[in-house]
This record gives structure tokens, C-alpha cells and sequence, in this order.
């Protein structure tokens, strides 16, 4: 069997889809549903069911498919560990970050970096979702968490400060001073569930008036610059947004940390290790913003 099959068997298996393998993968769906088809036909088996919710495996395709698993694991951590020995500054590295932070701090980061190390050609994810650095998803996660995985080692930046904004527009009509709970809010849906601004509005706001939910902070802030209702943002976000007001001191609560994290596995490449450490020490440059005393 070759591994590239086997790719695109494990590609379906976990999207449940043509379309959904297809993007993956990065080819077009007639494309897999090609390799399915011929993979099938060489082994004699068939793997999936063809059900009009999607692609749903058999049993043997089941077998076949913890299996890949493993082979996948066992590459994927071979290429980590080849990488880690890798001494150049040049080459490609993957980074994966948030929205928000690209549309604040990041950019002149990754300009500066780049005039710094020529060498490295940067590729950047930007998701809210945290990419799976385990399977090579990226090199480099940018990005708030509380509690890291701890497979991923790095640098904590800074903590990262919440605050409630509104636009000049709301507030006018609505005292800021008054019960939080008898306020409109734009609120993060369940795509951004487990952050902290989810768990504390889940808290301590569970009754309010949410007139919009949307999976992006930067979709929230452009909601409450609109008026459409108060907001928890982050404070790098909120206050160097022109059109928002702070309206109460930053939240203990929602407080949570910026770090740059790579694999374990990865931490001596040259290309990695300079870009961590140039990226923490840039960031932290802007702590007073991350943590909220720049108002």
C-alpha cells in the first residue's frame, strides 16, 4: 500500500465528505473520489458506505483506517524529529494565529521578521481553531490560551486583558454605568464557546439580550462599532478600535495569555527557534496593550 492512498482514505474518513477530503487535501473532489474508487478496487475491499449524509466508513474500512492512523503518527513524528535537527535559516515555516491578532499586532511582527531573516518564506493560517502542531498542521501557533497543550513548549508573552465596549452611538441611547444584563450584546457563538469571553458571558450574563452571535471577535467588534450592542473584546482589540468606547475596566475573569508555542520536537530548528524567540521578545513590546493599561 502506498502512504499517499492511505492519505486520502483517513482525508475522507474524517471529513465525511468528497468536498470536505477535497479541501484537506487540496485537490479537487473528482480527484478523491479517483483514488477511493482505484485504492478500493486494488485492495478488493470497500471501505465506504455511500449514504446520502456522506461517507460513512465500513467495517473493514474502519480497520483499515486505525491503522493509517498509526502509520501517520509514526511519519509525522520522524519528520518532526528530522526537522529538529535542521540548522538553516531558510526554508518555509507555517504559522498558525487569530484573526485579531492579525488585524493588530502581527503584521509589522511578521514585516520585521522578514526583514531580519530573508531566508524564511512565511506561510500563515489564520484560524481561531488551534491547528494541530502534533501532525504538522504548523510550526508555530501565535495565539491566547490559559493552559497550553503540553506537548507544545514556548514562551508566555504577556496575559491578554477583556474588557466591555460599546460604539459612541449605543451608549448615547444606554447608560454604561448601568446593570450589564440590561444591555443589547454581540456575542461569540459556539464556535468560540470555550473561550473566555464565552464562559464569562455563560456566567455571568446567561438571561441577556444577545441581538447577534458570530464565530469571530473582529465580526463582534465590527458589530458593536455598528451600535448593534455592547461587546467583550480583548483589550489589543477594543482600545485601538476608533469607533469603540471601553466601558468598564478590564474583566479578572476573562483574563487569559499570549504565547508562541512550537512541538517539542521542533524547538532546536534554526528557522523555528529564531522565529519564536523574535516574535516573543517583538510582542512583548506591546505588553501594556495586551494587558489593558494602555488607555
Amino acid at each position: 500500500m502506498e502512504w499517499d492512498d492511505l492519505r486520502y482514505v483517513l482525508a475522507v474518513a474524517e471529513a465525511g465528505s468528497l468536498a470536505g477530503a477535497a479541501r484537506a487535501l487540496g485537490v479537487n473532489h473528482t480527484t478523491v473520489l479517483r483514488r477511493i474508487t482505484a485504492f478500493e478496487a486494488t485492495i478488493g475491499l470497500r471501505l465506504f458506505e455511500r449514504l446520502p449524509t456522506g461517507y460513512v466508513l465500513t467495517a473493514g474500512g474502519e480497520e483499515l483506517a486505525t491503522a493509517a492512523r498509526g502509520v501517520r503518527d509514526t511519519v509525522t513524528s520522524l519528520e518532526r524529529r528530522l526537522l529538529g535537527q535542521d540548522l538553516r535559516l531558510s526554508g518555509t515555516l507555517r504559522v498558525t494565529t487569530t484573526d485579531t491578532l492579525m488585524a493588530t499586532l502581527l503584521p509589522g511582527v511578521l514585516a520585521d521578521f522578514r526583514a531580519e531573516q530573508p531566508g524564511i518564506v512565511l506561510e500563515l493560517a489564520v484560524a481561531n481553531a488551534i491547528a494541530n502542531l502534533s501532525r504538522r498542521d504548523a510550526d508555530v501557533a501565535i495565539r491566547p490560551s490559559p493552559n497550553p497543550p503540553e506537548t507544545l513548549v514556548g514562551r508566555r508573552v504577556a496575559a491578554i486583558a477583556f474588557a466591555i465596549y460599546g460604539s459612541p452611538a449605543y451608549l448615547s441611547g444606554h447608560a454604561a454605568a448601568g446593570d450589564l444584563a440590561g444591555h443589547r450584546w454581540v456575542a461569540p457563538d459556539d464556535n468560540l464557546t470555550g473561550t473566555t469571553a464565552a464562559q464569562w458571558m455563560r456566567s455571568e450574563l446567561p438571561e441577556s439580550d444577545v441581538v447577534l452571535r458570530a464565530d469571530s471577535l473582529l465580526a463582534l467588534r465590527q458589530s458593536a462599532e455598528a451600535g448593534l450592542g455592547l461587546a467583550a473584546l480583548p483589550c489589543y482589540l477594543g482600545d485601538t478600535s476608533p469607533g469603540l468606547i471601553r466601558v468598564r475596566p478590564p474583566i479578572p475573569a476573562m483574563e487569559t495569555a499570549l504565547w508562541v508555542l512550537t512541538h517539542e520536537d521542533l524547538r532546536n530548528t534554526a528557522r523555528i527557534r529564531a522565529f519564536t524567540e523574535f516574535a516573543a521578545t517583538a510582542l512583548g513590546r506591546h505588553r501594556d496593550l495586551l494587558e489593558g493599561r494602555a488607555v
